[in-house]
């Protein structure tokens, strides 16, 4: 069965193919299908080793010279020239791999180290399981709190909300229903009948069967997408290693020729060919692999100060190089909350809603979003189901104090949400009888309103009027909900939704969005002074990101989004030609997100991407620089990253960029200062043959010269302040060398 049917079959046919029953599984069944199937976990990808490491520092181009110069030294009877360069390369290599050492332990202790319970129908009774045990065809219950423990089709639900985000980049909780849907293609975010391994259930109840357990569950298929995919070199080690390359060539050429002219004059063979061998340590600047590592662990130890661990040292010069950036919109360039942001009362829009001090609308406006909820007072705040939490919080902020209320008004009873009414009613006492307050969509609330409560009393409802405004507000990007009120002369007896919820009093509507972070829009700028171009993928709604990317400077009026069903649409020419110019992209699926950063990496632009969900792992690993978010980050997100933001701050991205470019330009100085050091070495080796003169310098003399008189005094670049002006400084060209701008 393929895992995009499941949703549009009926759960007596779902139950059926899997072979299930309404009362579970056996024990001897789900025994026999967990050894066909496997345990229900996803491999974590395997730890190097501290020896791995440390030999990776040893792939470098210019430390596989040193160590050729080390082999020839040795050959020809020279072993202290051996011992030096060997002790070079050696100390080289343990600090880098003592920095990727400890960046690997930091990530592991951000890591939740608890597997998931389910409950589970076992034997017609349920039962408290390992999430691991779990097996398709089982039957699991789900409430509010719980982490979904498999991928499950869902055979019932009672408000059931699904926090999604980490998954589909989806900001408002998804409202899960039971009944079959009729379209085989619909995006992982709009299969409501499905809840997925990972997310977490953040209001009501229901069950599900297992349809995929493991590798097969949509993390699964992530993780196999994620294991597929490699990394790319960073411009630092394409540039260093052209460099080497070129150097190499050069010193290679001197010593032949040197070799050569040497042995036309008659000279001995092996003074020649010590004389070729202390030409090559004269050229090579030994001290350049120490200088690059300890730029680069300096400049991770300061960035850790501010909030941000560098897991890969070539990471922190990367993003000075970058040229693109990425963002995944949930929770890196937003906060992950909903917010109440704009008001509807008295005919107008607020910003924030009057205290009880104001108009009567507003009032009960108030009163109804700090009544109409069930959010819970915990020790540690107020909890519940994102967006009534938001509309609590701003009642509480306003001055309208959901436990005071709840005391003066206490709850009679509950019509609670449901996905065919789109609306929830709470009945509360008061003086003088009964009220009851209703929130939900506008285009049912607002039909059964039959007044509008104005400040001089009730008056005409223009039920289109308000429609509009609502759908002026959603096409922004917001969420909208219309509140509304009813009294009553008594309790009624029996909460009926078809008797209450009618003759309403329209209140006003709310509109929430998951707002940016307060220094994204600062940081966006930053990125555009630096010529570094910002651009927004996610698996949000294309009203929304769009709203988010004009709030932050991202895109300007005018400029349109692509959605992941446009993307879909163009083969590779085609994308080729517009992804250089798109901003925005929106309802875009984990395997898209790695087209576009790839289709961007084809430009040849150096390409940063961050994010914190399941779903942007692959795109991360792909990119020239993943950056997860480390508090709201999924441990998958994290591994896939060289460098993870602790407090999940965009800003320390702009900080990382700044210290990108100073490390860069500190190379560059110690380069330039060690080649003209080395060049009067290599003049007078060169030329002390042709005069005649013996060999003034050997082997273990340049090195002498270029680590201790040199290299060591060159170290203090590595301290160099950033140069003024250096954000606002055109970006580097990818194929730019080393040697460019007069060096």
């Amino acid at each position: 069965m393929s895992e995009s049917d499941w949703h549009t079959l009926e759960s007596v046919v779902v139950l059926s193919r899997l072979d299930s029953a309404p009362n579970g599984l056996t024990s001897t069944e789900a025994q026999q299908r967990l050894s066909v199937h496997g345990r229900n976990f996803i491999p974590g990808a395997r730890r190097r080793s501290l020896q791995l490491m440390l030999l990776a520092q040893f792939t470098d181009f210019m430390i596989l010279v040193l160590l050729a110069a080390a082999l020839i030294s040795g050959v020809i009877g020279e072993p202290q020239d051996t011992i030096a360069i060997l002790v070079i390369v050696l100390l080289n290599a343990i600090l880098g791999a003592v920095q990727e050492f400890r960046a690997e332990r930091a990530v592991a202790a951000l890591r939740e180290m608890a597997a998931p319970d389910a409950r589970v129908l076992r034997d017609g009774r349920a039962v408290t399981l390992a999430a691991s045990e779990l097996v398709p065809g089982d039957l699991v219950l789900l409430e509010a709190g719980n982490v979904v423990p498999a991928d499950l089709r869902l055979l019932d639900t009672a408000e059931m909300q699904s926090d999604e985000s980490s998954l589909t980049g989806e900001s408002h909780p998804a409202v899960k229903q039971a009944g079959r849907l009729d379209r085989a293609d619909l995006p992982v975010g709009d299969r409501l009948n499905l809840a997925y391994k990972g997310s977490l259930i953040t209001r009501g109840t229901g069950s599900g069967v297992v349809v995929a357990t493991g590798l097969h569950t949509q993390i699964g298929r992530i993780a196999e997408l994620l294991r597929g995919e490699s990394g790319v070199k960073t411009p630092l080690q394409l540039r260093l290693a052209r460099f080497g390359r070129y150097l190499a060539l050069a010193v290679l050429a001197i010593c032949a020729v040197v070799f050569t002219a040497g042995l036309l004059q008659g000279q001995p063979v092996m003074l020649m060919f010590l004389t070729a061998v202390s030409l090559a340590v004269a050229a090579i600047p030994e001290a350049l692999p120490a200088v690059v590592t300890i730029s680069l662990a300096l400049g991770a130890r300061k960035l850790v100060r501010h909030n941000a661990l560098v897991r890969n040292l070539p990471a922190v010069e990367t993003l000075g190089s970058v040229t693109c950036i990425c963002a995944d919109k949930t929770g890196t360039l937003t906060q992950n909350r909903m917010s109440a942001e704009r008001l509807y009362i008295d005919g107008r829009w607020h910003d924030t809603l009057p205290g009880p001090g104001g108009t009567e609308p507003a009032q009960y406006l108030g009163q109804a979003m700090a009544l109409n909820n069930d959010v819970r007072l915990m020790d540690g705040g107020p909890a519940g189901e994102p967006t009534e939490l938001a509309l609590f919080l701003a009642a509480e902020s306003a001055g309208y104090s959901g436990a005071g209320l709840a005391q003066a008004m206490p709850r009679l009873a509950t019509i609670a949400f449901d996905s065919e009414r789109k609306q929830m009613t709470t009945l509360h006492r008061r003086a003088g009888g009964t009220v009851a307050f209703i929130k939900g969509a506008p285009e049912r609330v607002l039909a059964q309103c039959r007044s509008v409560l104005l400040p001089d009393g009730k008056g005409t409802i223009d039920g289109h009027h308000l429609l509009a405004e609502a759908e002026r507000l959603a096409n922004e990007g917001y969420r909208v909900l219309a509140f509304a009120m009813r009294e009553l002369d008594s309790q009624p007896s029996v909460a009926d939704s078809a008797m209450i919820e009618r003759e309403l009093t329209f209140l006003g509507l709310v509109a929430l969005i998951d707002p940016p972070r307060p220094e994204a829009r600062q940081a966006v700028a930053d990125c555009l002074s630096a010529g570094v171009t910002p651009v927004m993928i996610t698996g949000d709604h294309p009203g929304t990101a769009m709203a988010i990317a004009e709030r932050l400077g991202i895109v300007a009026d005018g400029d349109g989004v692509l959605t992941g069903t446009g993307l879909a649409s163009l083969d590779d020419a085609a994308f080729a030609r517009v992804v250089g110019s798109v901003r925005v992209y929106a309802r875009v699926s984990p395997e898209q997100k790695l087209r576009i950063v790839k289709g961007l990496q084809d430009r040849g632009e150096f390409v940063a991407m961050t994010g914190d969900g399941v779903n942007d792992a692959p795109a991360l690993k792909r990119a020239s620089i993943g950056v997860a978010m480390g508090q709201k980050g999924t441990d998958v997100a994290r591994e896939a990253a060289d460098m993870v933001l602790l407090d999940d701050d965009f800003a320390t991205i702009v900080r990382a960029v700044r210290a990108g470019r100073r490390i860069f330009d500190n190379i560059r100085k110690f380069i330039k200062d060690t080649m003209s050091s080395n060049s009067g070495e290599i003049w007078t080796l060169f030329l002390a043959p042709f005069l005649g003169l013996p060999i003034p310098l050997l082997p273990i003399h340049s090195l002498w010269i270029n680590l201790v008189t040199a290299g060591l005094a060159c170290l203090a670049f590595t301290a160099e302040p950033a140069e003024p002006g250096i954000m606002r400084r055109p970006r580097r060209p990818p194929g730019e060398s080393i040697f460019a701008h007069g060096m």
